[in-house]
């Protein structure tokens, strides 16, 4: 089922539409915002430059260090008073980003949501448990708009208490979870460890973002939860409103672009121009029809691809393919270019292992070195020598003939990080003064 016709626009008319809004969103963040006015002066380009879809390059970037340096209202482009509603980021390296909405940018939302509900088989009827944070990071509420749109019956279970979460499944008979990819994996082993039979639940369809998703992980829901169960991936971001920008299709093809309301763009992460089209590179979004906070040439840090070719599902929207990684956490160790998602296309199919990892980043002799610490699924494994030492031996070969680099690796006993909350943090950098923490 597709929910909006302009999930079914041509080719031609999704350009028609989109510098049509691209006109309007760069005339009134020109006017209305004192920021944009003068990154587009000192870039000596001015509203009326933009004539066609290729002049988008002629504007300058928008960058997280933006929201920061203007928070907390500065970029706006109405009178705070026709706000109704702020979200965050969670501001763990400096001031939160600020996002704010005004009535017309709720309903968008809503809407933009409830097509990615709709991309994942949730209709009117279902009964939708959404295991994300609520609070001030949007997430949770992008879904709970969306799914309360199509006529669905949400549980706001948010994030953690896990026995209470497999109870709501159990006792309101979910049909759908949203939650991160690796809570789905958490709950999930739950289930297992207490010898519940997914079978005995109601649960169809699991819709999983705020993280990324490899292949892998996805084999592993469907061994724990049931391979009838439709697992899909979508794409949100809270600087660009939230929920609701791509996700996946039941054909499971790539991630939807809702082109009608964001323009997305591949530039080279190093030189910022444009990439060939179904090129790898950064994704790049421009709003198209937000009020309060619109945002120009938005650099996501995302490492990803565009597929325009048709979908069996009736969409013609272009495609995003599965986040590789971001530039800015991708590590670069001996000249190699590492990124986690590499590291969990290897160790997820591994039944000895959990799917709770962490990758320490250190120095030593003056070289920049990975440590892989992972979780058993087997607490026996520790305690036979021979066992773990070849395990451990599986694992370093495994990810030499992956990433081309040696890693040290740690089997942990189960439950050694604990319960996850919200998204996974798998990299602590070590290589300079202090903890690092970065979320991946």
């Amino acid at each position: 089922m597709i929910y909006s016709k302009n999930e079914t626009l041509t080719r031609r008319e999704y350009e028609a539409l989109q510098l049509q809004r691209l006109q309007e969103t760069v005339r009134r963040v020109y006017e209305n915002t004192e920021y944009y006015r003068k990154k587009m002066d000192d870039a000596r380009v001015r509203p009326e430059d933009i004539r066609t879809l290729a002049d988008l390059e002629k504007l300058p970037f928008t960058e997280k260090n933006d929201f920061r340096s203007n928070y907390p209202f500065g970029m706006l482009a109405v009178p705070q008073e026709e706000a109704v509603r702020i979200q965050t980021t969670s501001g763990t390296s400096g001031n939160p980003t600020v996002v704010a909405y005004t009535k017309n940018d709720i309903d968008q939302w809503s809407e933009l949501d409830a097509r990615i509900e709709t991309m994942g088989g949730v209709e009117a009827g279902d009964v939708v448990q959404i295991a994300n944070n609520y609070g001030m990071f949007a997430g949770a509420f992008g879904h709970d708009f969306g799914s309360m749109r199509l006529g669905a019956l949400v549980v706001p279970s948010s994030a953690g208490h896990s026995e209470k979460q497999l109870q709501y499944l159990r006792d309101f008979g979910v049909t759908t979870l949203h939650a991160t990819p690796t809570y789905v994996l958490h709950l999930g082993m739950l289930l297992k460890e207490k010898n519940v039979d997914p079978r005995t639940l109601t649960l169809k369809k699991c819709l999983m973002g705020g993280e990324g998703m490899t292949e892998p992980m996805r084999n592993i829901i469907h061994e724990l939860w049931g391979e009838d169960v439709l697992a899909t991936q979508n794409y949100g971001m809270c600087e660009l409103g939230g929920t609701g920008i791509s996700g996946e299709c039941e054909a499971l093809n790539g991630m939807h672009i809702q082109e009608d309301c964001f323009l997305p763009e591949i530039i080279d992460p190093e030189t910022g121009k444009p990439c060939a089209p179904g090129e790898q590179g950064e994704l790049v979004i421009t709003t198209l029809n937000r009020e309060a906070l619109p945002l120009i040439r938005y650099r996501t840090r995302d490492i990803t691809r565009l597929m325009y070719e048709p979908c069996s599902c009736g969409r013609t929207n272009v495609r995003m393919d599965k986040i590789l990684g971001r530039t800015d956490q991708m590590l670069v160790i001996r000249g190699v270019n590492v990124f986690p998602s590499q590291i969990e296309e290897v160790i997820m199919p591994m039944k000895e292992l959990r799917t709770n990892y962490e990758i320490l980043v250190y120095t030593k002799d003056y070289l920049d070195r990975l440590k892989l610490r992972v979780e058993t699924d087997d607490a026996a494994i520790l305690q036979d020598p021979q066992r773990s030492e070849k395990l451990i031996h599986q694992i370093r070969c495994a990810l030499h003939a992956e990433l081309n680099i040696d890693m040290e690796v740690e089997l942990l006993l189960p439950d050694a990080f604990g319960e996850i909350k919200g998204k996974a943090k798998h990299i602590v950098d070590i290589r300079t003064s202090g903890k690092k923490e970065l979320i991946v």
